[in-house]
């Protein structure tokens, strides 16, 4: 880090914003005390470089071990904490996350860094350059991909090639935890979200191609981190079922606009009623 940048550090860490946000950054967290202070760290010091008025936003989904007290022992005076009662998935978690952001660009990345941040430069080039929504991919020609077990290299191909054949996207890799959305089509698709687990980057990039948006596919290194709470055989099955969900939902107007009242039910289940919500999260500025 040069002087430079770590006085642009610095002044994120100590100093509260004095301007609307240009970018938001969220990290949805779940007992990820072992690795959230390196990881808010690294982002800050890549983010903070940029000279722009910055947030983070760290959305807990009901950590059972420290990481909430971690976040909060840090006081940084731009980091927003989202505090939930207990465990909702990750795709609630950053449904949470972009409601609560005021940036133009809303980044959010996984916790373990699998997609280093310094890949935040390559997203963002194509959100300039007028795509809506930025994908880092893990199949796109130009991506370094260290440590992927056999298993999980099979599954995604497999994954992939199911939504290709039932979904029709024009993308290789829809789950990387590493994803840019310009605040408009942010807004737009986490308002019609339903998926609350792993597979609701499926449906956001679903929805991205239902209403036009323009989606740029963005090669990303990306090393499997030790400690992965991914179960790549129940999450595969967890996907099919998503996949085949999502054109259900598709078929009887869940997604079209002028049914959104359906979209609060947050339909998980081939059931229509819907199920019991999670208790509203607290908030926490630090």
């Amino acid at each position: 880090m040069t002087s430079a940048s770590l006085d642009l550090y610095h002044k994120w860490s100590s100093e509260p914003l004095r301007q609307r946000p240009k970018i938001s950054v969220i990290i949805p967290a779940y007992n990820e005390a072992i690795r959230i202070v390196p990881t808010i760290g690294a982002i800050a010091a890549h983010v903070s470089s940029f000279d722009e008025p910055w947030e983070l936003i760290v959305a807990d989904d009901g950590s059972t071990d420290d990481t909430v007290d971690l976040v909060e022992g840090l006081e940084l005076p731009n980091l927003l904490l989202l505090r939930a009662k207990q465990n909702g998935g990750k795709g609630k978690a950053v449904r949470r996350g972009v409601s609560e952001a005021r940036g133009d660009i809303i980044l959010f990345a996984d916790a373990d860094q699998s997609t280093p941040i310094e890949q935040f430069d390559d997203l963002e080039q194509q959100i300039c350059a007028g795509a809506d929504v930025a994908v880092g991919s893990r199949s796109a020609s130009g991506a370094d991909v260290k440590n992927k077990s056999f298993m999980r290299n099979v599954f995604s191909k497999g994954l992939s090639f199911a939504v290709r054949g039932l979904l029709r996207l024009p993308v290789t890799d829809t789950q990387c935890g590493f994803k840019m959305f310009t605040a408009d089509a942010a807004a737009n698709l986490f308002s019609l979200q339903i998926i609350d687990d792993f597979s609701f980057d499926l449906e956001l990039l679903f929805l991205a191609k239902k209403q036009g948006l323009r989606v740029a596919e963005v090669p990303v290194s990306w090393t499997d981190a030790p400690g992965s709470k991914v179960s790549a055989g129940k999450v595969a099955l967890e996907f099919v079922r998503d996949l085949a969900l999502i054109r259900l939902n598709n078929w009887r107007g869940v997604y079209d606009q002028e049914n959104h009242t359906l979209s609060p039910q947050r339909i998980r289940s081939w059931e229509t009623a819907s199920p019991e919500p999670n208790p509203e999260p607290s908030r926490a500025t630090i």
